[in-house]
């Protein structure tokens, strides 16, 4: 999974880097004092809890704290750190903080309340704007300034970790700010705030199509060789960089590419009004192209229709609704460039200023670029034009042409290195910095990139909850996260699953101490690896932490969890925890997705009935079973076994 990154010229950078670590030399040379990126304008301080604030300063330096009528003093010491402890105090605000050496730093709109870190990859990074249709009215009335987001840029660091954070800063959910806020941390923190009415602090530390391993320390990752071998081998600069060359040679050929395009080197362009269309051939919009007649291209291809457009939907503002497509596109509308998209995760949403479309005729024209796999447009997704309360559907038969057919690479040129993929490299640039800030817990959304490997993610998730843990000097620090939801293809057949595996893996973590699961099974797309519903992940993980972390005793925070399995005779009976009121069918119809199996372990679909807090389950065809498996598939859409409060059970399995 990949998600876009802001990509910095790598001059740029290294001059930048250089920079801030002139002027954070400066600091301790001449003695002024320089805070972390999180002590700032309208931080969020953990209530009820001892805090510390740190910073630098010359060695020697005395340095003065002045925070609710308390004075704190501190003295940096010959590295030039220094770090005082506040007093708790109660969720308020707001505050004032004065710190003053030869140098005074005033810190304004400081509240009290609960801090939590969220992390993962890029459904935890996708922000409202990216679901900013489904969720307009909740963007549009957000008014939640006691709700607070601190958006961690993405960097890397090989070499160890970092003092502090890139650049950032606290931003409150109000209609512009929350665009940019996590969705799952914002109705996450959204729901807790209107339940509790206490300030919450949101630090995002999260990163697009990431493994756990970058998340982890090198003293978290003692037990796992590979992620050792890789961190020894990445301190060697010269192989790293060696990567790098390759990389910018490939980014290089890429470019020389795209101006081998027919549509875009001839003449006349594909896209302009002028250009009259040669032999181009029929393909349907939505759908692959390699599964209409186009054979393993990974190329250009250029899609032309002529839409009538009513004299009512032109002249005025408009949306266009493409779905998703793999990987890039730019759309042109009567010549004119009015959308593109880099790479293929986001969903196509683009904004036409009023006089774009004209009554009658319109000719729409997409460059649709793919680099691996099938390419075009993603079915069951929308797609139509919407304007003064109209639509104009744009599924259906348009034509084509190939602008550039793109020649397989040999080897791994450029593609061999990842430097945020790569084991420390996130822990030690986007959390090591943020160790001594105190959290009231943890979110995780995170997992589809370790989905190729599912049996050492069983190790991997308890191993980063302890590591977190150490770093944090939290004792216990409570986790949440979020248990992969349905993806991909319906398989109706009982098969084997990476994905359930690693939902088992979710699952079997509950065994350590403090922790919590959102079990997410019934929110996902088979066809978007990023779902569009991030408001039930987020309140589902509100509910854990309700029952968790704020110890509400009338919340049920989780939907039916396997407990335990009896065989009586030919049937298999189920126990579970967490049923709240009485467990249900939550489409009213039999109990679907278990699988059941004798000795043999050769699953057959199986009917089943609950009977007060169980489930029976049976089939004519295993006369003597032995092992039950519920939502075991990629993609077990349908599954119906919930509570009556409304969550969905757990997938699980009996065998193993």
């Amino acid at each position: 999974m990949y998600h876009k990154q802001i990509k910095i010229d790598k001059l740029k950078f290294a001059g930048l880097l250089a920079l801030c670590l002139f002027q954070f030399s400066a600091f301790k040379a001449l003695g002024q004092v320089k805070l972390p990126e999180l002590i700032s304008d309208g931080m969020v301080l953990q209530r009820n809890a001892k805090t510390k604030v740190w910073g630098w300063a010359a060695a020697g330096e005395k340095v003065t704290v002045k925070f609710n009528r308390k004075t704190y003093r501190a003295t940096a010491d010959a590295n030039g750190d220094w770090a005082i402890t506040l007093a708790p105090i109660k969720a308020a605000g707001p505050y004032t903080m004065d710190i003053t050496a030869s140098n005074q730093i005033t810190i304004k709109d400081i509240v009290a309340g609960d801090v939590y870190l969220v992390s993962g990859q890029s459904n935890m990074v996708h922000q409202m704007s990216l679901h900013n249709i489904t969720y307009a009215d909740d963007i549009a009335t957000a008014n939640y300034p006691q709700i607070r987001h601190f958006w961690i840029p993405t960097t890397t660091n090989l070499e160890g970790p970092a003092q502090d954070l890139p650049p950032g800063s606290w931003k409150s959910a109000n209609p512009e700010d929350v665009n940019n806020f996590s969705a799952v941390a914002y109705f996450f923190a959204r729901k807790l705030y209107n339940e509790y009415k206490i300030p919450i602090g949101l630090i995002n530390a999260s990163v697009g199509g990431t493994p756990i391993e970058a998340w982890m320390s090198e003293e978290g990752l003692k037990d796992f060789d590979t992620a050792l071998a890789a961190i020894d081998r990445n301190r060697d600069t010269s192989y790293v960089n060696s990567f790098r060359r390759q990389a910018q040679a490939a980014a290089n050929a890429n470019k020389q590419k795209a101006e081998q395009d027919k549509g875009l080197t001839g003449e006349v362009k594909w896209y302009e009004t002028a250009y009259e269309p040669k032999g181009w051939r029929n393909i349907n919009i939505p759908g692959y192209w390699e599964d209409q007649g186009i054979k393993d291209l990974n190329g250009s291809v250029w899609y032309r229709r002529e839409l009538d457009v009513p004299a009512s939907m032109a002249g005025v503002p408009a949306k266009v609704f493409l779905g998703r497509i793999v990987d890039a596109d730019v759309l042109y509308i009567n010549g004119e460039q009015v959308g593109n998209t880099t790479y293929q995760y986001p969903q196509r949403r683009y904004s036409l200023p009023a006089g774009v479309l004209k009554p009658g005729k319109n000719t729409f024209v997409i460059r649709v670029q793919n680099f691996g796999g099938k390419g075009g447009f993603v079915p069951d997704k929308p797609y139509y034009i919407e304007a003064n309360n109209q639509t104009l559907d744009l599924k259906g038969t348009w034509q084509y042409k190939v602008g550039e057919v793109y020649r397989p690479v040999s080897g791994s040129v450029g593609g061999g290195f990842s430097a945020q993929n790569q084991p420390t490299a996130l822990y030690n640039a986007m959390v090591a910095p943020a160790t001594d800030y105190t959290l009231k817990g943890i979110l995780w959304y995170q997992g589809e990139s370790n989905a190729g490997n599912p049996t050492e993610y069983k190790k991997l998730l308890p191993a980063l909850i302890s590591d977190w843990r150490n770093k944090f000097e939290q004792g216990n620090l409570p986790f949440l996260y979020v248990q992969l939801p349905n993806f991909m293809e319906v398989n109706y057949l009982p098969s084997e699953s990476n994905w359930a595996l690693m939902r088992e893996a979710a699952l079997q973590t509950l065994s350590v101490p403090n922790t919590a699961m959102a079990v997410t099974i019934d929110l996902g797309e088979w066809n978007d690896i990023h779902p569009d519903n991030k408001k039930d992940v987020g309140e589902r993980l509100a509910l854990a932490a309700q029952k968790l972390i704020y110890n509400d005793k009338k919340v049920v925070s989780s939907g039916p969890l396997f407990q335990s399995a009896e065989i009586d005779e030919n049937e298999i009976i189920l126990s579970f925890t967490n049923v709240g009121s009485g467990l249900i069918s939550n489409d009213e119809e039999e109990l679907s997705w278990f699988a059941i199996a004798g000795a043999d372990k050769e699953f057959v679909w199986a009917n089943a009935r609950i009977e007060g807090d169980k489930v029976v389950v049976w089939s004519d065809e295993v006369p003597e079973p032995k092992y039950v498996r519920y939502a075991w598939a990629d993609n077990p859409d349908g599954a119906n076994l919930y509570n009556k409060e409304g969550l969905p059970a757990s997938p699980f399995r009996t065998d193993k």
